[in-house]
């Protein structure tokens, strides 16, 4: 298998996880201290550790009746990052949910050490650059502002 393929793996059995509602399969999937971006509008975000991803999830499920589709995924060759499109269906509130993630592999292990999520939904106007809670931008070498003419 090809390292592509076990890091589109990974993300499926991770998906996986969060439909059966399955801690250990989901904790399987990431490291120790790995982190969850969301934008703003979620309680307690950034989600800190696999222990605290998963149990997020299984809320999810259990509370919201929520169910997830895979639509689209590329993995670099290299297998350092993936990003995928998705699809969030909150059966018992009758709402779905659209959006892209962006994945960050452990070489050595291959298990995921961060998801940055980006959501289909209108820019929130309160926010002078909407932005996903406590991501280092201006560390990770982000564009703060737009580039002179």
């Amino acid at each position: 298998m090809t390292v592509t393929e076990q890091r589109k793996a990974i993300i499926e059995k991770y998906f996986e996880g969060c439909n059966e509602a399955n801690h250990d399969k989901m904790t399987s999937c990431f490291t120790p201290d790995a982190v969850h971006y969301f934008p703003a509008g979620l309680p307690d975000v950034p989600w800190r550790g696999a222990d605290t991803i998963a149990t997020k999830w299984i809320w999810c499920v259990e509370t919201l009746g929520s169910q997830w589709t895979i639509e689209n995924m590329v993995v670099s060759e290299d297998g350092k990052q993936a990003v995928i499109e998705w699809t969030h269906w909150k059966t018992s509130i009758g709402e779905a949910l659209r959006g892209d993630e962006w994945y960050c592999f452990d070489e050595e292990t291959g298990l995921i050490t961060e998801i940055r999520a980006y959501y289909a939904s209108p820019v929130d106007k309160a926010e002078p650059i909407n932005k996903l809670v406590e991501f280092d931008y201006v560390g990770r070498g982000y564009n703060m502002q737009p580039k002179s003419k």
